[in-house]
């Protein structure tokens, strides 16, 4: 028999953890929380200011050059097993550990777990547990000086530590390198038989669920009696008779009449208990039976990359997906739960996350399952060359064995991508001549990776980077082939140039603009509030970021004149500008099949190009994206010498309506109108050419498009950039009235409304509102209704914006 007992070591479980400086000028011994990092533990005790707010995040840089040493005490009891271990789930990052004086053994890994073998070492009273860790940043220099400097983007050299690389600062997050117990901690006791772990790979095969489990067993010294695995899943039970000594098993389970996992938007989500069982020593887990595909095979366009489930091609509507917060310690099932609502409640199917992140939680994998969202996972490697010297080598396959067998169980996992932007990297970033020659992560992204992936989790698919072409000898970034990165819209040419490509599929590309007023704010103090003040800039990570929020403007809309108009002016520029390239990508379906914008989250209040900020209020940009981001889109788009209503159907279900298409005046006139009704059939889109009576406006600058379908469906079309449109100031007029959740403002039109948002946080930062981005015709109404905050007696500028207030 075995059983497997757990002492938790965490500050939850009962152990009191206390850390402190072994270098540096800090003198002091605190409280600390397992899990957590240091900078959360000194912020805890009162030690430092926020890292977020102001310039603190400089005046903070010494933590990540000191040394910081963790220590418990605790109890043991006998309990008659025969092992003992210590089991750390993650250590951040360069770490030796000691328990009553004898070291177990040094780290050098966040993304991987560790276990050590303490049965000669625990004692009755007072077990004293030390976890020392070296500085982050003096650590990852360190390792580089050692070995030699492989290229890398930002200020540290991260590509040398098996480390979050955002947590040393990226262009969008601030430099706050951590270290820590940052995952659980416990000992563990058992004799006989443990199960190492488990993986259950469901699938199908035709109407039948398929559950090929995969197990690792450990055994004790001396233990040599045969045992049994079971497996119950969907009311099969399954059952092996492994010999004492196996180290892997495998049991496959056949469930009959399975409910197949879809997702979003294309079925249910159907999940089933799995339960594994040798003797005692139980594993519990959720599955959904379904497939995954993706074909990259060449056709006459380029190359294709078509993700499928249950053979059902996927239109992917997606986000990139960063850290929920610089210090992930503070994020739980519910800061998950909040954040990927964000995702649903705008349409998507698809996260992506980024390779310069983290191997993602249970938590938002188990969302993922229960939502319907699919998952693309990066390797953690990013922007950056690789050393692949034996010593790093070993780290990555370890971290990489680990993380797929871990991930391997959840039905929302879709694609396992080997690194963001380092093939393009070594193609086109100047690598070669520093690199002289050395390897620089191929053999990750080519052969260990792909390897690890065929044996441990074959039914999910493998894309070597991100963007890559699927071919050594197409350039990565092609936009014929595979998968594309578009950055040169917001570094350097204006957002129209989305139209010039034709991309197959598009896993990055964005545009920035600042965070609400309130989260703003609440972290810069500057004195006037300036787009170029000191703290302004502490929040704006890009290289010359607001330098090209204020050229990405262009003919679009006007430089501002205050901070106020600033703001909204960028906010409503970066929603545009992203909506205009995803409206494009979506008329040239089935040429393109998904879009990943970059990026749906932040980790701390800053100026960037995420759609929901880091207090996690939704920007204009998440109201666009909700927008495009619809089942059924409506968008008018050139077509060589004419418009064309563009209507991608992305449902199971065939779209018959009655479209309208008006060409109006900016005040109330009608000059023409047209119907037709197209049959756009399922998972499919159509192009109607538009006829010259609406095409060919009288005077550009007072005229526009209204595109309206039967069942709702809205787009406009305008044949002047803002700056040249005759928009009226007083186009518009606004009502408030209290309710039970907060207050309702009812905006009327009496000229054309161009981009209605309301603000509220301007007056409460507590306060959300449901809609945005909203444009009416004259005579039309909305309500927008907000949520926790008391009802003012009357709203307007800065609180009521529009595209009007900026062009009038």
């Amino acid at each position: 028999m075995t059983s497997v007992k757990t002492v938790p070591l965490t500050t939850e479980g009962g152990a009191a953890w206390t850390v402190r400086a072994l270098d540096g000028q800090f003198g002091t011994t605190i409280a600390a929380t397992v899990p957590g990092e240091v900078h959360t533990d000194l912020l805890a005790a009162g030690e430092i200011p926020d890292p977020f707010d102001g310039d603190n995040e400089s005046a903070l840089a010494w933590i990540g050059r000191t040394n910081w040493s963790y220590q418990t005490s605790f109890d043991w009891t006998a309990d008659g097993n025969a092992v003992q271990e210590l089991v750390a789930d993650g250590l951040d990052t360069v770490a030796t550990i000691t328990l009553n004086g004898r070291e177990l053994g040094r780290t050098a890994n966040q993304h991987r777990s560790y276990r050590f073998d303490v049965t000669d070492l625990l004692v009755a009273e007072g077990n004293e547990l030390v976890i020392e860790f070296a500085g982050a940043v003096t650590a990852a220099e360190a390792v580089s000086a050692g070995y030699g400097t492989w290229p890398h983007t930002n200020l540290h050299p991260y590509n040398a530590l098996r480390k979050m690389a955002s947590n040393f600062g990226w262009d969008w997050g601030p430099d706050v390198a951590t270290v820590g117990i940052w995952r659980p901690i416990r000992v563990e006791s058992w004799s006989g038989v443990r199960i190492d772990s488990v993986r259950p790979l469901a699938g199908l095969d035709g109407d039948s669920g398929v559950l090929n489990t995969e197990l690792t067993l450990a055994w004790a010294d001396g233990f040599s009696e045969d045992v049994t695995v079971t497996v119950e899943v969907g009311g099969t039970k399954t059952e092996l008779t492994v010999a004492a000594g196996t180290e892997t098993a495998s049991v496959t389970s056949t469930v009959d009449a399975v409910d197949r996992w879809w997702p979003r938007g294309h079925g249910e989500q159907p999940l089933y208990d799995v339960t594994v069982a040798v003797h005692e020593d139980r594993w519990q887990g959720r599955v959904g039976f379904r497939t995954v595909s993706l074909n990259v095979d060449p056709d006459n366009n380029g190359t294709q990359f078509v993700l499928s489930v249950n053979d059902k091609p996927i239109y992917v509507r997606g986000a990139n997906w960063i850290p929920d917060d610089a210090f992930v310690t503070r994020l739980n099932r519910a800061t998950y739960e909040t954040s990927i609502q964000d995702a649903l409640d705008a349409g998507m199917n698809l996260l992506r996350v980024w390779g310069g992140g983290i191997y993602e939680s249970e938590d938002f994998y188990d969302i993922c399952d229960e939502q319907g969202i699919l998952v693309w996972q990066d390797f953690l490697f990013a922007c950056a060359a690789y050393s692949e010297d034996e010593a790093l080598a070993a780290e990555v396959e370890a971290e990489a064995r680990e993380a797929v067998t871990r991930l391997s169980q959840h039905a929302s996992l879709a694609v396992w991508n080997g690194n963001n932007e380092n093939i393009w990297g070594y193609v086109e970033w100047g690598w070669r001549v520093p690199l002289a020659g050395r390897p620089w992560g191929a053999g990750y992204y080519f052969d260990l990776l792909p390897r690890i992936v065929a044996e441990l989790d074959p039914r999910t698919p493998y894309s070597q980077g991100s963007p890559y072409s699927f071919d050594q000898f197409i350039h990565p970034n092609d936009e014929r082939h595979g998968t594309m990165h578009i950055w040169d819209v917001w570094n350097q040419v204006d957002y129209t140039t989305y139209r010039k490509y034709k991309p197959r599929f598009v896993s990055e590309f964005g545009f920035q603009g600042p965070p609400a007023w309130s989260t703003l704010t609440s972290v810069v103090h500057d004195e006037p509030l300036d787009p170029y003040g000191e703290q302004m800039l502490v929040h704006q990570k890009a290289f010359e970021g607001n330098l090209k929020l204020e050229r990405g403007l262009g003919e679009h809309l006007p430089k501002w004149k205050d901070i106020d108009d600033w703001h909204w002016t960028t906010q409503l520029n970066q929603a545009r500008a992203i909506a205009f390239g995803i409206e494009h990508f979506r008329s040239l379906y089935p040429l393109n099949t998904g879009a990943v914008v970059w990026q749906l989250n932040d980790n701390w209040p800053v100026v960037s190009w995420a759609a929901v900020d880091g207090h996690g209020i939704r920007k204009p940009l998440w109201f666009a994206l909700k927008r495009v981001y619809v089942e059924r889109l409506l968008t008018v788009q050139p077509r060589e010498n004419e418009l064309v209503v563009a209507a991608h159907n992305d449902t199971d279900t065939t779209w018959s309506t009655e479209i309208t298409v008006t060409r109006r005046s900016i005040g109330s006139d009608s000059f023409a109108r047209e119907t037709f009704a197209p049959e756009v059939e399922p998972r499919s889109a159509t192009l109607s050419s538009l006829p010259e009576s609406v095409t060919k406006p009288t005077d550009p600058t007072r005229e526009y498009l209204e595109v309206r379908g039967a069942d709702g469906t809205t787009t406009y079309w305008y044949f002047v950039e803002d700056t040249a449109l005759r928009l009226s100031g007083n186009a518009y007029a606004a009502s408030v009235v209290a309710t039970d959740e907060g207050y309702d403002v009812t905006v009327t039109a009496t000229a054309l409304a161009k981009d209605l948002a309301l603000f509220p946080d301007r007056l409460d930062p507590a306060a959300r509102v449901d809609s945005g981005l909203v444009t009416l015709s004259a005579g039309e109404s909305h309500t927008f209704h907000v949520t926790a905050a008391t009802a003012p007696t009357s709203v307007g500028v800065p609180v009521l914006r529009s595209a009007n207030d900026l062009v009038s």
